[in-house]
């Protein structure tokens, strides 16, 4: 999928609460953040929106702003599967009905390979829900291979909840693509939320070394030109980030930085735990 060419940028919105959560897991997901950004987001007027880290969507579905919105993410699979629920909510569940909960129904999901694109995602959203910590991971072939997760309930979407996944979606252009290819289409009065992989289980120590296995400091370097071009444009940006001397030395361009505190459930055992804090910049007017 690619993104498609830029809309004339037209008269602003008025966006809105929608409330509606994400119906996948994800981690890192910032569905915590969503009545933040509203509080942010209030003094301005947005045109159209942009997640080039899409994950979960938890902003995109929390908060409808009113225009166009480009959702994209280098995870193929994920962004099938938004656009099979895009266009095909009930072909998705009546697939995903038929799923149990149990070790071997998920061993034997996961290692099937389904043709059409309702059940890869529906495949997808099982998985999801049921496998351990709702993380998405790949061996050298590219095969999902997270274990398990032993949950006794799987809180998988209703119908109800894919129909309205579904009717947010019809607002969205979705595409496969590097965070970079996000600037095509970003014009005057957009707002660009960026969500970049990164973990604040190690905030002090080892930060480069353990976050290079997610987030190249390379790529970090790239996503801070990423922003200059956006400010440029005459764009917002709102940008969640670990709260390491690192980031904030790379991302400061005068802009705000504020520090937000969530529970931090990254790691294992030896990880931190309790209150992770994390750095959210932005460049937007202040109410």
């Amino acid at each position: 999928m690619s993104l498609a060419a830029p809309e004339p940028a037209g008269a602003p919105h008025t966006w809105s609460h929608v409330g509606l959560p994400p119906f996948l897991r994800w981690a890192g997901g910032k569905r915590w953040l969503v009545s933040f950004v509203e509080e942010l987001t209030s003094p301005a007027q947005v045109r159209r929106y942009h997640e080039p880290f899409a994950g979960g969507a938890a902003v995109f579905f929390g908060i409808d702003f009113g225009g166009r919105s480009y959702l994209s993410d280098l995870n193929a699979d994920l962004i099938e599967t938004y656009a099979a629920v895009q266009a095909s909510p009930d072909d998705v569940w009546e697939r995903l009905r038929g799923y149990r909960n149990t070790e071997g129904d998920y061993y034997a999901v996961r290692a099937a390979r389904p043709r059409k694109p309702v059940n890869r995602a529906a495949r997808f959203i099982f998985l999801n829900h049921t496998s351990f910590n709702g993380l998405y991971r790949v061996n050298l072939r590219g095969e999902y291979n997270v274990p398990f997760g032993y949950k006794p309930s799987d809180n998988r979407p209703t119908l109800q909840q894919l129909r309205s996944a579904s009717s947010r979606l019809k607002s969205a252009t979705l595409a496969v693509a590097d965070f970079s290819a996000a600037l095509e289409n970003v014009g005057e009065g957009d707002l660009v939320f960026l969500d970049p992989p990164y973990t604040v289980a190690h905030n002090s120590n080892g930060f480069v070394k353990y976050n290079d296995q997610l987030f190249r400091f390379a790529d970090q370097q790239r996503l801070s030109v990423l922003i200059d071009h956006i400010r440029d444009r005459n764009a917002y940006y709102v940008m969640t980030n670990a709260a390491h001397i690192s980031i904030a030395d790379l991302f400061e361009k005068g802009d705000r930085r504020v520090e937000t505190s969530r529970k931090n459930n990254v790691g294992g055992r030896s990880a931190a735990r309790g209150r992770a804090t994390e750095y959210l910049f932005t460049n937007l007017p202040v109410a």
